[in-house]
């Protein structure tokens, strides 16, 4: 079942929820419509979903944002803007289930903050990323100058936005913009693979990753280990965890590496 809107298309498959950017001519470029339609979609996250691929159609993930949205704009409108923007990332990166980015072609500004909200990133050969914003005097406003340090460090990105550097694919993989690289044809079958076995695991297991270890990492050591704690317990509690637990005891489940 698919539900087109004027810049997504959102299609149910199982378990799985695909959503496309659909912005092809203008290389998937994010406007404030875009945003807020990917606001409304997570927010409103379907029973059966159990994990989302996020993709962009035609040759390109994203190209970021559509400057035309900061035409003429007062520094109170652009942080509005921005605002919005941190808004619907939160919605990705804190949704009730997992989210695997399939990248391809253009992963720059915008595009890069919206792979980055994501919780795995699968990239094609063709995939490219890089932050424009410092080339044409702007700063990241979609929540990358929180995101992207913990990617790859405040000194790889403070080196995009001053010199413009472009990182292929395979650079991308090595600094940790991705952590899957497959050839241009293989990455729709590497995300659905992904997204199968995502959404076979326990839900609340698959919770505590998208919902409580990030605050886990950000919030201090004592905090932190509390909150595992917490989530350990809430976890191993579930029934469906103590039916998984007994089945691996009892050698029903496989092994690590089988």
């Amino acid at each position: 079942m698919s539900t087109i809107l004027k810049n997504l298309i959102v299609e149910q498959k199982g378990k799985v929820l695909y959503v496309a950017l659909n912005r092809p001519e203008k290389r998937n470029a994010v406007n404030t419509e875009t945003i807020s339609e990917i606001e409304a979609v997570f927010s409103n996250m379907p029973k059966e979903a159990k994990c989302v691929v996020l993709y962009g159609n035609g040759k390109h993930f994203c190209a970021g944002l559509d400057l035309s949205d900061l035409q003429e704009s007062s520094a109170i409108e652009g942080m509005l803007h921005s605002r919005k923007w941190h808004g619907a990332m939160d919605k990705i990166q804190f949704s009730s289930v997992p989210v695997v980015a399939l990248l391809h072609g253009a992963c720059v500004g915008g595009g890069l903050e919206l792979a980055s909200a994501c919780h795995i990133r699968v990239a094609e050969e063709s995939t490219f990323y890089a932050l424009p914003e410092g080339q044409r005097g702007i700063f990241v406003g979609g929540g990358g100058s929180v995101r992207l340090p913990k990617l790859i460090g405040t000194a790889r990105m403070t080196d995009m936005m001053l010199t413009g550097r472009v990182y292929k694919a395979n650079e991308g993989y090595q600094v940790g913009l991705s952590q899957y690289v497959v050839n241009d044809s293989e990455g729709r079958a590497k995300v659905e693979e992904l997204a199968e076995k995502i959404a076979g695991n326990a839900p609340m297991t698959n919770f505590a990753l998208t919902n409580i270890l990030p605050r886990i990492v950000d919030g201090g050591h004592d905090v932190g280990l509390m909150m595992e704690s917490m989530a350990g317990a809430i976890a191993q509690d579930a029934p469906e965890a103590k039916k998984r637990l007994k089945d691996f005891l009892e050698g029903r489940a496989k092994k690590v590496g089988e």
